[in-house]
């Protein structure tokens, strides 16, 4: 997991500099020109039509769903039903949360997870398997990104926990959520069709013990992008994430049969990835994949809504055992 690392670019009163805290080891670098950039890699799978999850879905469609599930754990989906309109405003204000002055940001820095609205930089360990020690030395390298967390709620108003300085990023997200909510539900249905249970199954057990957050990502302009990440490979936790990307500069890849595959935006498109709690409840048959953020010499932002449990998943949901 990325660790906190001092929040020096919300603390920087300077522009940022490639110093040598943000330069990785040589054989972890990202290594940008082996990544594919082939659009056909990572499913593309039209929602168009769909719109009722407690009807049979047509047939090609969960098949759609079912295989990107299964052999990738990435796709994205295009005519979601998610406005195009309410998207972009959602992007043009997570731009302007990261171009508020530094002291505003800074005052809402904070490595306490039971913060309901705060920003956060992160860093990793060299040697990913080793833990970082905050009580101890360390060799540690700071990721070129800025994220802002909050909670979200499909039908509650979550607004409340916005400082003023963020309060129109809070009404748009609030206005989003209402809709993402039930997209989540279209595709949690989609993707328990395609494990052979009832439309809602999946959606109960994830109504049993929900867990709702969402991170907002800034990756400023990276004068080397060849020698740091915006951050480190590495699966979700969670069960589900549905991800907004900026256009123009392509950042997110995904490793597929030991290749950095770049999922570049798409127009008015969503990227969708599976997390840890899906593999466990799908039984192994739907696939949490590691992933990473590159930089570029240009920024990008993107919106992370993540969907799961609040308590950890151990066992995959009954109907499946033994399958």
């Amino acid at each position: 997991m990325a660790h906190l690392n001092g929040f020096q670019m919300a603390n920087s009163d300077k522009p940022l500099a490639l110093n040598p805290s943000y330069i990785l080891p040589e054989h972890k670098r990202p290594q940008l020109g082996l990544v594919s950039h082939s659009a056909s890699k990572i499913p593309v799978i039209d929602l168009t039509g769909y719109i009722d999850e407690t009807a049979p879905a047509p047939s090609d469609l969960v098949r759609q769903v079912s295989h990107a599930c299964e052999h990738y754990g990435f796709f994205q989906i295009i005519n979601h039903g998610v406005p195009d309109k309410l998207c972009n405003r959602m992007l043009n204000e997570l731009t302007l949360i990261f171009q508020l002055p530094r002291q505003e940001r800074a005052r809402l820095l904070s490595g306490d997870p039971t913060k309901e609205v705060r920003f956060v930089n992160y860093s990793v360990p060299i040697d990913y398997s080793v833990p970082i020690d905050d009580d101890g030395p360390h060799d540690k390298v700071n990721m070129w990104s800025e994220c802002a967390y909050h909670r979200w709620h499909p039908t509650d108003d979550f607004t409340s926990q916005f400082p003023e300085c963020l309060r129109s990023y809070g009404e748009v997200m609030r206005e989003l959520c209402k809709e993402l909510g039930g997209l989540a539900d279209r595709l949690l249905s989609l993707m328990s069709q395609g494990l052979g249970l009832k439309n809602d199954r999946l959606k109960r057990r994830f109504e049993e013990d929900p867990s709702l957050n969402a991170h907002a990502n800034y990756y400023p302009p990276c004068p080397a992008p060849e020698l740091t990440l915006g951050l480190r490979p590495h699966k979700d936790p969670i069960a589900l994430n549905m991800l907004f990307q900026s256009l123009g500069a392509s950042g997110l890849q995904v490793m597929k049969d030991g290749e950095w595959i770049a999922i570049d935006p798409l127009p008015n498109a969503l990227v969708i990835n599976l997390g840890d709690q899906l593999q466990i409840l799908s039984n192994g048959r739907y696939k949490s994949t590691v992933h990473r953020a590159v930089n570029n010499k240009d920024a990008r932002v993107s919106q992370a809504v993540f969907y799961g449990l609040a308590s950890a998943v151990t066992d995959p949901i009954e109907e499946l055992v033994g399958v």
